[in-house]
């Protein structure tokens, strides 16, 4: 059993939330963690001197707001915001706080996936701990 698990998600998957966690709590020690986690990519130097508006700021409350919905108020889930590359956040977050278990998710590769690679595959090379790649049904 786990004691801290993470559960990374994109924005665009924010609906696939309910079923990593109860995967988690199916995994998790008594008295254990888990926390959802997305990550921001920032907005590059040579785009950001045209911004006038910090639109992160906007954009961290909504995406707060989000998770939070996701995560139904459930007093055992908290979530973190986190801000740079996933791959590398994700990795560097759990070595922070110690987790042991990552659970992501991950579609099926495509030839794309081969030459760029997914964030799933970076957390997996770069993760300090063990990594369950879940796929949702009829995934292609």
């Amino acid at each position: 059993m786990y004691k801290n698990i993470l559960i990374p998600v994109a924005l665009d998957h924010i609906e696939l939330i309910p079923d990593k966690i109860a995967l988690a709590r199916r995994l998790l020690a008594e008295g254990g963690r888990i926390t959802v986690v997305t990550v921001l990519e920032g907005i590059p130097g040579y785009v950001s001197e045209f911004v006038t508006v910090k639109s992160e700021n906007h954009l961290t409350e909504s995406v707060r707001r989000k998770l939070a919905d996701a995560v139904g108020g459930a007093p055992d889930v908290g979530t973190e915001i986190l801000t740079g590359k996933a791959g590398v956040e994700i990795t560097q977050y759990a070595r922070d706080t110690g987790v042991d278990l990552i659970v992501i998710g991950s579609h099926r590769p495509g030839i794309q996936d081969y030459f760029l690679g997914s964030t799933a595959a970076r957390v997996v090379r770069r993760a300090g701990c063990t990594v369950m790649v879940v796929r949702p049904d009829g995934a292609a």
